[in-house]
C-alpha cells in the first residue's frame, strides 16, 4: 500500500503555510503602522516648531518683525541625523527670512484654515514640510503671514525601521510558539488514531468481535467500516469451518465404505487378472484415503494458525503422542521402532494439535518410504532450539530433492505414489512457529534423518500444566 507521508506532517505543513502567510501579513501591517506612527510623532514636533515660529511674528512701528526662537529648533534637534529648513513669508509673498527657494509646491493660502503637511525634495534630500498661516494687523489692514518648516526624513525612517524590526521579532517568536502549540495540539488530536491502530494490532488472529474503541466522531465511519468488515470476515470463516467439517465427513465416509466393500470381495473366486485389478483398487483406495486425510489436515493446520492462540507446549509430550499415533498396531514385527525423549523438559511456543500433526506426517513418510528394519524418533536440545528427529535405515532423500519435497504435491517417488503433502504440512507448521525443517545426509555412522527445529520458549509453563 503506497503512502503519501504521515497525517501529522501533512497537517503541520499546511499549518506552517497558514502561519507563514499570517506572519507576512502581520509584518506588512506592522510596517505600515510603524511608518504612520513615526510620521505622526515627527509631524507633531514639526508642527510644534512651526507654531513657536508663528508666535515670534510681531508688528512694531507698523513693520512686521520676526525673532527666531531657540526653542523651536530644540524640538527638531531631538532628531540628530536630520537637517532643518524654514522660511517666513510676509503678507504680499515677500520672504521675510529663511531659505527663499524653500517651496512646498502647493497653494500656501490653503494653510489659513489648518496646517498643511507635504512631502517633497529640497537640496537633493527628501523632506517633510508643514505650512501654517497667521493673521496680523498691519497699518494697511489685516494680512496673512506664512511659516514653512521642513525637516529631512532620516530619523523618522530609522524609527519606522526599528519599530518594524521589533514587530517582526515579536511576530516570529509568536509564530514559533504557535507552531509548537499546534504540533502538540495535532499530536493530541491524532492520539485516537494511534489508539485505534494499537487496538487493532493487539487483537488476536482469532478475535473477530467488533471493535469497541472510543473515537472522535470523524473516526466513527472508519470504525464502523472495520466492524462491518470483521462481521463479514467472521461469517466467511464460519462458512469455511463448516465446509471443512462437512467435507471431512462427506469424503471420509464414502472412502471408508469403499474400503469396506473392497475387503468383502472374495479373492478366491476371482481369476488371476481380477485379483491384480482388485489389488490395484485396494492400493488406490488406500492412497486416496491417505491423500484426502492429508488435504483435510493441511486445511485444518492453516485454519488453526489463523484462529488459535499459541501457548508453550512440552516438546517431549507432543512428540510422544505423535509417535503413538503414527505407529500402527499392525506394524511389521521385523521393524524396530524406538522413541527417545530429551532428559530435560523442553518447551516451544506453538499449537499442540498442529505440531503433533506435523510430526505424524514425518513419521508416516519414514514408515512408508524409508524404514526397512529400523525407525527412531528422538527429542533433543540444539542450543536455543528444540529438535524432534526422525531417522530410518532407508536410502534417504537425495540432497538435490530436499527443497523440492517441501513443495505441495511434489513426489519424490518415481511411481508417483507419494502425494508430497506430508513434508509440506510439516514445513508450514515449522515455519509458522519460527522454526524450520532440516535434513541430515546418510553416512556410515549416522542414518538419514529429518528434523523439526523450533525455538525454545522463553517462558515455559510448569510441566504439570502441560497437556
Amino acid at each position: 500500500m503506497s503512502g503519501k507521508g504521515s497525517l501529522f506532517s501533512r497537517l503541520m505543513w499546511r499549518m506552517s503555510i497558514v502561519l507563514a502567510i499570517s506572519a507576512a501579513g502581520l509584518i506588512t501591517a506592522a510596517w505600515f503602522y510603524a511608518r504612520a506612527a513615526a510620521d505622526e510623532a515627527y509631524d507633531r514636533l514639526l508642527l510644534g516648531s512651526a507654531f513657536q515660529m508663528t508666535e515670534s511674528l510681531t508688528v512694531r512701528d507698523g513693520e512686521l518683525q520676526f525673532e527666531l526662537p531657540a526653542s523651536a529648533f530644540e524640538l527638531l534637534g531631538l532628531a540628530e541625523s536630520d537637517r532643518i529648513f524654514y522660511r517666513v513669508i510676509a503678507p504680499g509673498g515677500k520672504t521675510l527670512t529663511g531659505y527663499t527657494d524653500l517651496d512646498t509646491g502647493a497653494d500656501i493660502d490653503a494653510s489659513r484654515k489648518q496646517p498643511r503637511f507635504a512631502d517633497g525634495s529640497y537640496k537633493g534630500e527628501d523632506i517633510r514640510t508643514v505650512t501654517i498661516a497667521r493673521a496680523l494687523s498691519l497699518p494697511q489692514g489685516v494680512g496673512w503671514a506664512n511659516v514653512i518648516v521642513a525637516q529631512t526624513v532620516e530619523s523618522r525612517r530609522a524609527l519606522a525601521s526599528e519599530l518594524t524590526v521589533r514587530a517582526t521579532v515579536l511576530v516570529a517568536v509568536m509564530s514559533l510558539l504557535a507552531l509548537g502549540g499546534a504540533a502538540l495540539a495535532v499530536r493530541y488530536s491524532l492520539a485516537p488514531v494511534a489508539r485505534l491502530g494499537e487496538a487493532l494490532s493487539r487483537r488476536e488472529p482469532q478475535d473477530l468481535t467488533p471493535l469497541d474503541v472510543s473515537v472522535p466522531a470523524e473516526l466513527s465511519p472508519f470504525v464502523s467500516s472495520i466492524n462491518h468488515f470483521i462481521t463479514r470476515l467472521s461469517e466467511r470463516m464460519q462458512l469455511m469451518q463448516r465446509y471443512i467439517a462437512d467435507s471431512a465427513h462427506q469424503i471420509r465416509t464414502p472412502l471408508t465404505a469403499l474400503n469396506a466393500q473392497v475387503s468383502l470381495i472374495d479373492e478366491d473366486q476371482l481369476p488371476p487378472e481380477g485379483r491384480r485389478h482388485l489389488e490395484r483398487v485396494r492400493r488406490r483406495a488406500a492412497e486416496l484415503a491417505r491423500f484426502t486425510n492429508q488435504l483435510l489436515n493441511h486445511a485444518m493446520v492453516i485454519h488453526r494458525f489463523d484462529s488459535v492462540h499459541l501457548t508453550p507446549v512440552a516438546l517431549n509430550d507432543v512428540a510422544r503422542k505423535a509417535f503413538r499415533a503414527a505407529i500402527p498396531i499392525t506394524v511389521d514385527p521385523d521393524l524396530v521402532v524406538s522413541f527417545e525423549a530429551s532428559e530435560e523438559a523442553l518447551y516451544v511456543t506453538g499449537d499442540e494439535l498442529s505440531l503433533r500433526e506435523a510430526i505424524v506426517n514425518i513419521i508416516d513418510n519414514a514408515l512408508r518410504h524409508g524404514a526397512s528394519a529400523r525407525l527412531d524418533v528422538k527429542v533433543w536440545r540444539d542450543g536455543d532450539f528444540g529438535v524432534v528427529e526422525v531417522s530410518d535405515d532407508g536410502a534417504g532423500i537425495p540432497e538435490a530433492e530436499w527443497s523440492n519435497v517441501l513443495k505441495r504435491f511434489h513426489s519424490s517417488q518415481s511411481d508417483g505414489a507419494a502425494s508430497g503433502l506430508g513434508f509440506a504440512i510439516a514445513a508450514e507448521v515449522a515455519g509458522a512457529l519460527k522454526g524450520g525443517l532440516r535434513f541430515r545426509t546418510k553416512s556410515e555412522t549416522a542414518p538419514f534423518a529429518i528434523q523439526i527445529a523450533l525455538p525454545l520458549s522463553s517462558a515455559p509453563i510448569e510441566k504439570g500444566d502441560a497437556s
